[in-house]
């Protein structure tokens, strides 16, 4: 299970002026990483959030009008620590900032099993998030895609590579190692990115010996 206080999230400035009102609604967030972290958005239950906070599912639902609501107030916190812990990817910034993500991402086991096991139900076109998760990656493919065109005129980024290809790639081995580290954290998500980067993305690189 995700630690207490590893996971707790950003205090929400939503709904209602009343320090106790927000104070109570934090809670319910916080606990709620836990709750969808351990059983995904789809299995974790109003009910046991309200549990662990000691309120009813209609008491909850005074501070959150759906499990949607509280579902997607969990991934804008996410978003917003990711951000404040890694920055926005500038040009010619863009390794650097990455790397930050998968070393917070390390720090944060509830919130990252909670992001992982959503995008895996999200796969599914009827999950409720499908459309907004495929826009999610295709929108940060395209803004990657430019910041690496940009880190190849600078020459950081090897100019071999195809700018559009390793976008996606970038995605798909930091989820990757992600995944394996959910399933063993001996796994060193950090290593293992450096590794790809200075194999892959790191220019310029010595030409291939001819055969």
């Amino acid at each position: 299970m995700a630690s207490d206080t590893g996971d707790r999230v950003a205090p929400s400035r939503a709904r209602g002026s009343y320090p106790k009102g927000q104070a109570r609604r934090q809670q319910i967030v916080d606990e709620a990483v836990l709750v969808f972290g351990r059983s995904g958005s789809a299995s974790g239950s109003l009910r046991e959030v309200a549990k662990r906070v000691g309120l009813t599912p209609a008491g909850l639902l005074h501070h959150f009008a759906s499990k949607e609501e509280l579902f997607a107030e969990v991934l804008r916190q996410r978003d917003e620590r990711v951000r404040a812990a890694a920055g926005e990817p500038a040009a010619h910034g863009l390794i650097d900032q990455a790397a930050k993500v998968v070393a917070y991402n390390q720090t944060t086991r509830g919130l990252t099993s909670l992001y992982s096991t959503v995008v895996a139900e999200a796969a599914d076109p009827d999950h409720p998030l499908h459309d907004d998760f495929a826009r999610r990656y295709r929108e940060r493919a395209a803004d990657t895609a430019a910041l690496l065109r940009a880190g190849q005129r600078s020459g950081e980024i090897a100019p071999d590579i195809d700018p559009d290809a390793a976008a996606r790639l970038i995605s798909a081995v930091m989820d990757g190692i992600q995944q394996q580290w959910l399933l063993d954290d001996a796994v060193d998500m950090t290593a293992l990115f450096d590794e790809f980067v200075r194999g892959y993305l790191r220019g310029p690189r010595p030409a291939a010996s001819p055969r």
